[in-house]
């Protein structure tokens, strides 16, 4: 039991972190998506997408490559003295803001597109800078993009299977998180304890579509 407390602590700290990095980054490529008339957008919203078609074990493989020590990604962040990303909380965490990255960024470009630009060019008028419109403006208008794009971002991490098993291993402690410990019960014909696990999932995520639901989610996605 103490190990599975520590498969849903850990679940949480991920999701949790990884719906923070999105929010941060990904706010910035949503608006330039929602924005922009340039070609590259088409480019850009593929690359952002790609995730909800590519299967997991692909995408993780193909993390894990880059990541180890022959890949660029792990020859940097050796030469920087962080060692290796694979089979580290950290490693978990750029695979989980990868994957779950259409999930946060296509919420908040729909609230910026919904927003239209009238909002904008009245705050043009009254000689707002294109910043202060973006912060005192566009940010507030799109509250509820945002609160859609947090939940189902930290949603979508805890439920996270495929990508975690490549990138992170199933280290107790480390990397192991929930889902992971329901498919060692599963592994070890442990049914209770999965039952517990999974039932818990099943109402978390009944929860958060009802939530989502009651505020008009499915009106404005």
């Amino acid at each position: 039991m103490s190990a599975d407390i520590a498969a849903i602590a850990l679940s949480a700290k991920l999701a949790g972190l990884t719906t923070l990095l999105l929010l941060l980054f990904g706010t910035p490529v949503a608006w330039w998506l929602a924005r922009s008339r340039s070609r590259l957008r088409h480019v850009v919203g593929a690359i952002v997408t790609l995730p909800l078609v590519l299967p997991p074990a692909v995408l993780g493989f193909y993390l894990l490559v880059l990541m180890g020590p022959q890949g660029p990604v792990g020859q940097l962040t050796q030469s920087l003295g962080l060692g290796l990303l694979p089979f580290t909380f950290a490693g978990l965490v750029v695979g989980s803001v990868i994957y779950s990255m259409p999930f946060v960024v296509q919420p908040l470009q729909q609230a910026f597109v919904a927003m239209g630009e009238q909002p904008l060019q009245a705050a043009a008028t009254l000689r707002a800078s294109p910043w202060d419109a973006f912060f005192t403006v566009a940010l507030p208008l799109a509250r509820p993009g945002f609160i859609t794009a947090a939940v189902l971002g930290f949603a979508h991490t805890v439920g996270e299977f495929g990508v975690v098993l490549m990138i992170g291993g199933n280290i107790p402690g480390k990397t192991q998180v929930l889902s992971m410990a329901i498919y060692n019960h599963v592994e070890a014909l442990e049914y209770a304890n999965a039952h517990w696990l999974a039932g818990g999932m099943l109402v978390f995520s009944f929860v958060v579509l009802l939530v989502l639901y009651s505020r008009g989610w499915n009106r404005t996605s």
